[in-house]
């Protein structure tokens, strides 16, 4: 089959889409063929080498398809049914072999594109607003990158919840994606500074969370936007990693600070059923609204690395095989 491999960890140019062996189906997993795959910023992070992995690797764990075969043991799943997965071991490819109690049944009226796109990123944004900071009706959070992948669904999902969002973009054109998600207030951080609209905008309070994907630029500056006992949540590093810092700053206001991992949200089944299960229902009904942006060819996963990294993107970015 064909799939990206990584040689080497670097820049985008260490992908090339290569021949390989097709995966050998073991007892309690299922083949998927699959029909669409994200592409997300841990694939960024293993490809070049900030999360180390093992090596040759194909990057991916995110995708949805059709069930070709299943193994020994496996009741849940038979052949044909769609499903879709967040942790499956190297998506970047026509098909992976995965444990059948990974792969998420997909509901009728979500395409292979929506569901690809929803499972890391929904699933993300899901545990994000529910679990690491549950957000209550009437609160004000700060959500930076707001027209990504993951902040258009967590706008949605802090909305859902009763929030108040305070949005940062970089465009004129993001700014409009973050207000179609819902964001009460949009702060252009390119032309203004966001700690002091985020004061100005709640009378010197502060929120009481900050979502930050962002990381180097941002992650500092946030804890002048927290009120009192607020939460500090930085879940991604777009602009590089955080360098060092005393740890005092979070005797301002008796703050907290945590970095979360979706794996530790998913790691069991009846929780990944769950929590994928609340998402790819709530787009069925058309009640969360994915942004399907920028969809290459598996051949072109180098571009796609590119313009993600770049942070030229909107919305999700996808692979087709």
């Amino acid at each position: 089959m064909k799939a990206i491999r990584v040689e080497k960890t670097g820049g985008p140019e260490v992908m090339t889409l290569a021949d390989v062996p097709e995966p050998q189906l073991q007892p309690g997993q299922v083949l998927v063929r699959l029909g669409a795959i994200g592409v997300n910023f841990i694939d960024v992070y293993r490809r070049s080498g900030l999360y180390p992995v093992g090596l040759p690797h194909i990057p991916g764990l995110e995708g949805a398809g059709t069930v070709e075969a299943v193994g020994d043991g496996v009741t849940s799943l038979k052949k044909g049914d769609r499903v879709a997965f967040a942790d499956a071991p190297g998506t970047y490819c026509e098909l992976v072999a995965l444990p059948a109690d990974r792969a998420v049944p997909v509901p009728s009226g979500v395409s292979d594109e929506q569901a690809a796109a929803a499972m890391l990123q929904g699933m993300t944004a899901h545990y994000l607003a529910l679990d690491t900071y549950p957000i209550r009706e009437g609160d004000t959070v700060l959500i930076h990158a707001a027209a990504g992948g993951v902040g258009t669904l967590l706008v949605q999902v802090a909305r859902r919840r009763g929030a108040r969002v305070l949005a940062t973009v970089s465009t004129e054109e993001k700014a409009q994606k973050a207000r179609e998600a819902g964001a009460s207030e949009i702060i252009l951080y390119t032309k203004k500074d966001f700690a002091a609209e985020v004061g100005r905008l709640t009378n010197g309070e502060g929120v009481q969370a900050v979502f930050d994907s962002v990381g180097r630029t941002t992650f500092l500056k946030g804890f002048a936007c927290l009120a009192t006992r607020g939460y500090m949540v930085s879940f991604g590093q777009s602009s590089g990693a955080i360098e060092p810092f005393d740890a005092g700053v979070l005797r301002k206001g008796s703050l907290f600070l945590t970095r979360p991992s979706l794996f530790h949200y998913v790691g069991d089944p009846e929780s990944l059923r769950r929590r994928a299960g609340d998402v790819l229902s709530w787009i069925a009904e058309g009640t969360l609204r994915l942004t399907l942006g920028l969809s290459l060819p598996l051949a072109q996963a180098a571009e796609a690395h590119r313009r993600l990294a770049g942070r030229e993107t909107i919305g999700k970015v996808l692979l087709r095989p």
